[in-house]
C-alpha cells in the first residue's frame, strides 16, 4: 500500500504556500556573490530588527535551556496596556499566520464558507481549504476590496470574513468609517478577521477596540514581523473579547512561541525611535519608487504599506532578470497577477538600485 493511500485525502490536493526566495538560494544558483543581493521580496524592515528587541533577545538567549512562558504572560500584560485591553483579550502565535490556523481549527469544518477579496494573502485560502472548507473569493474593485460585495457573498454557511488593510499584495487599505459599517452589517453567525499586518504603516489606522466593546464577533491581527523588524522570530497577536480569544488559547499548542520571541516582542513595543524612523524612510520611500516607476512608464498602485504592486508586462521575465542582477522582488503570478511584481520599499540606496536595474530591463524591452 502506498503512502498515499493512507493520508487525509485533502492533504493530496492542498496547495503549497510559495515564499520569497531566500538570498542564499539565489547566491547558489546564479552564482552571486550573497553580500551583493538585495531582497525586496517578503515586505521585510530594510532598518533591520528593532535594537531594543535585539538587547531583549540576547538576554533571553542566556536562558535558552529553560521553557518559554507558555501563557506569554509578560507579552500579553504590556499588549494589554498599550491597547487598554485585559490580558486576556489576547492570543500570542507564532506569527500572525498561526493565528490563521488557530481561527480555522475553531471554526471550520467541511462545507463552511470563508469569505475573503482577490487577491488578498493567499494564507487565507490555504487555511480555508486546510479544514475542508471553501473559498468564496469576491474580486477587488481598482485594487481595493469592495466591502459591499464581500456583504453580498455572505451565504448561511459563512462562517469567516477576511479583511487585510492595508492589503497584501495589493498596498491598498479601507477607510475606518468603511470598516465599522461593514462589521455592524454582518450576520450574528460570522467572524469577521481583521487582518492588520501593516497597521502601523497608517497615519490613523482604524480602532477594533468599540466593535469589540459592542460585543461584535472581531478579532485583530498583528504581527512584530513588518515595522518591528523581527520576522525571523515570529511573533505574532490576535485581540478580541475574551471569549474569542480563550476559544483560540484553547486549540492554541503548548510553548508555541519561544521566550526569544517573547522577550524580543515585549522590548520591541518601547522601541518608539525605530517605529518612527522605520515609517519616515519607509514614506521617503514610497515618494522615490513612484518618481521612479513614473520615469519608466511603468503603472503602480497607490500603496499605503511597506511595498509596492508594479506592473511590467512579463512579469515572469522581469523577475529573472532582477534576480540575475542581484535583486529579489515577488512576482505575482501566485495570485492571478502574472502581468505585476511587488516590490518591498528598501533604504533609498536599495530603492536606487532597483530603479536602476529596472530601466535596464525596460531599455531591454525597447530594443
Amino acid at each position: 500500500m502506498t503512502l498515499s493511500r493512507l493520508v487525509n485525502p485533502s492533504v493530496l490536493s492542498q496547495p503549497v504556500y510559495e515564499p520569497g526566495k531566500p538570498i542564499e538560494d539565489v547566491a547558489r544558483e546564479l552564482g552571486l556573490d550573497p553580500a551583493g543581493i538585495i531582497k525586496l521580496a517578503s515586505n521585510e524592515n530594510p532598518l533591520g530588527p528593532s535594537p531594543l528587541g535585539v538587547a531583549a533577545a540576547m538576554k533571553a538567549l542566556s536562558q535558552s535551556e529553560l521553557y518559554p512562558d507558555g501563557g506569554c504572560v509578560v507579552l500579553r500584560q504590556k499588549l494589554a496596556d498599550r491597547h487598554s485591553l485585559a490580558p486576556a483579550q489576547f492570543v500570542i502565535g507564532n506569527g500572525s499566520n498561526e493565528l490563521l490556523e488557530l481561527l480555522g481549527h475553531v471554526f471550520l469544518r467541511p462545507g463552511d464558507e470563508v469569505v475573503m477579496g482577490t487577491p488578498a494573502f493567499i494564507v487565507y485560502k490555504l487555511v480555508t481549504l486546510l479544514f475542508g472548507a471553501r473559498a468564496v473569493e469576491v474580486p477587488l474593485v481598482n485594487h481595493r476590496h469592495d466591502l459591499n460585495a464581500l456583504a453580498a457573498a455572505i451565504t448561511p454557511r459563512t462562517k469567516l470574513v477576511f479583511l487585510p488593510s492595508p492589503n497584501n499584495p495589493t498596498g491598498t487599505a479601507n477607510s475606518a468609517e468603511e470598516i465599522s459599517t461593514f462589521v455592524r452589517g454582518l450576520p450574528e453567525h460570522v467572524v469577521f478577521v481583521f487582518d492588520e499586518a501593516y497597521a502601523e504603516f497608517l497615519d490613523n489606522p482604524p480602532d477594533l477596540r468599540p466593535l469589540i466593546a459592542e460585543g461584535r464577533k472581531v478579532i485583530g491581527l498583528r504581527t512584530f514581523s513588518k515595522i518591528y523588524g523581527l520576522a525571523s522570530l515570529r511573533v505574532g497577536y490576535g485581540y478580541a473579547s475574551e471569549e474569542l480569544a480563550g476559544l483560540l488559547n484553547r486549540v492554541r499548542q503548548p510553548f508555541n512561541v519561544n521566550a526569544i520571541g517573547q522577550a524580543a516582542a515585549a522590548a520591541a513595543l518601547d522601541d518608539a525611535e525605530f517605529v518612527m524612523r522605520t515609517r519616515t524612510v519607509n514614506a521617503a520611500g514610497l515618494c522615490q519608487l513612484k518618481a521612479g516607476f513614473d520615469s519608466l512608464g511603468l503603472p503602480w498602485v497607490p500603496s499605503e504599506a511597506n511595498f509596492m504592486l508594479l506592473k511590467v508586462g512579463d512579469g515572469a521575465r522581469w523577475f529573472t532578470g532582477l534576480q540575475k542582477r542581484g535583486m529579489i522582488v515577488r512576482p505575482m503570478k501566485p495570485y492571478g497577477m502574472p502581468e505585476w511584481l511587488r516590490v518591498t520599499v528598501g533604504t533609498e540606496t536599495q530603492n536606487a538600485r532597483l530603479l536602476a536595474c529596472l530601466k535596464e530591463l525596460a531599455g531591454e524591452d525597447r530594443v
